[in-house]
């Protein structure tokens, strides 16, 4: 889906990180109109003992990578951020900094959505039609947009603002990128 997005947006989105009052950041996604889209994207990946963001271009462009498939699907920028669960909310922030002079970001992960409060989340089923674990739940609750190949695994919150597609219809990825341009307007 983030390399979807990443060929198909259209519009250009400004990024900021605000701090609410309590001190909680959050990311605000504002639309203007400029002549280019220069989106740039983040892979989390969990580890067990250190925090790192990963820039250089020989490591993000290896073959069979997420990183490389982000890069081919437009990204101008994209970092690979690697942290335990419980450092993720100090490097991710930075990250995100980093790349506050592109349009837009696209966030590959479950983990931040909680503390950085993008405005528009994505949750995608997987092919494992098992129990969701209890954070992948909130996850769910809190998607504008939940995407599934063919019947999702469980009962899906309803709420107005959802939208639902089954990816295996030809058009629903055109629906959804459609939907998610909405969104950033």
């Amino acid at each position: 889906m983030a390399e979807a997005l990443l060929r198909h947006l259209t519009k250009i989105a400004n990024v900021s990180v605000n701090s609410d009052s309590a001190g909680k950041e959050k990311l605000t996604l504002k639309t203007y109109t400029d002549t280019k889209d220069v989106w740039g994207a983040i892979k989390y990946t969990k580890t067990a003992i250190y925090s790192s963001i990963t820039d250089t271009p020989d490591i993000l462009a290896q073959e069979n990578k997420d990183t490389a498939r982000l890069l081919k699907a437009g990204a101008e920028n994209v970092l690979w951020v690697q942290s335990p669960a419980e450092g993720l909310q100090e490097v991710m922030p930075l990250a995100v900094t980093r790349l506050l002079h592109l349009s837009g970001i696209i966030i590959e992960g479950n983990s931040a959505i909680e503390f950085l409060k993008p405005d528009v989340v994505i949750f995608i089923f997987g092919r494992d039609t098992g129990t969701l674990k209890k954070s992948a739940v909130k996850i769910l609750d809190m998607a504008d947009i939940i995407l599934f190949e063919e019947e999702p695994p469980v009962k899906l919150p309803v709420r107005k603002k959802k939208f639902k597609v089954a990816l295996s219809s030809p058009s629903g990825l055109d629906e959804c990128i459609d939907y998610i341009q909405g969104l950033l307007k």
